[in-house]
């Protein structure tokens, strides 16, 4: 005869297996479930995350999406405040690599600094540990601000590294934009200049696309024409929202 407790553990673990099968299936109706189970459904506030793979139009989803009434967090921009002048974050990267990092109104030189770091996973993952946990609180903060003002919008959280950066779970939904590899290089070059060799390392430097597809609650495909994302955006935002009730 099982103890009490054992019978409640296997309880808990059968719950907990159901769960995760039901996130596993990507039809709406059984992710509403999941929710459910998981606790979220009675959560006024949704965070969708928008992630992808460089270079795939996610910047352009963001502004769609905004366009259909959704609060966006941008991570790049928070980024970017994490470290302005003076703050903490900019003094502990100054104290490490030196004042050589500095434009000329003390602002962080991120193109000299991507140099020193993108093929050094040391000092990668130093700067990571500089800037995350801030960036990270940011996010938190801002998020909760925006609950309080609107507290029945859609958030969508714009987290380039998502994946990799381990923010699966602070999120309810995860938005994948995805692109063809050619368009992806063809993007690289004509936006930020570089060559096909640098496009192609700045490519294979993120998680691979297809690990990001699989991982996904929904995939926009960014490819075609504009309108063809835009009736994308119009699905999935019907979608959002009647998850979000």
């Amino acid at each position: 005869m099982p103890l009490l407790s054992e019978i409640i553990s296997w309880g808990f673990n059968l719950i907990k297996c159901v769960r995760n099968m039901l996130y596993v299936c990507k039809h709406p109706v059984m992710h509403e479930i999941a929710m459910l189970f998981n606790g979220k459904g009675d959560e006024t506030l949704f965070r969708a995350g928008l992630t992808g793979g460089i270079a795939c139009g996610k910047s352009t989803v963001a502004q769609m999406l905004t366009a259909k009434g959704a609060l966006l967090l941008d991570v790049d921009q928070l980024a970017k405040e994490v470290v302005e002048p003076k703050k903490p974050a900019w003094k502990e990267i100054v104290s490490w690599l030196g004042e050589d990092v500095l434009t000329a109104d003390s602002s962080l030189n991120r193109r000299k600094i991507a140099g020193i770091v993108f093929n050094n996973n040391q000092a990668l993952e130093k700067l990571n540990k500089i800037v995350h946990p801030r960036v990270e609180e940011l996010l938190h903060t801002r998020s909760k601000e925006l609950e309080k003002l609107h507290p029945n919008k859609i958030q969508i959280w714009d987290i380039p590294l998502l994946f990799e950066a381990g923010y699966e779970d602070a999120v309810d939904y995860i938005i994948v934009v995805a692109s063809d590899r050619e368009d992806q290089i063809q993007r690289l070059k004509d936006r930020d200049g570089l060559s096909e060799d640098e496009a192609l390392r700045r490519i294979k430097s993120q998680l691979d696309l297809e690990i990001k597809v699989r991982a996904a609650d929904y995939v926009l495909y960014n490819a075609c024409t504009k309108e063809f994302l835009e009736k994308q955006i119009d699905v999935l935002w019907e979608k959002l929202k009647r998850i979000k009730i």
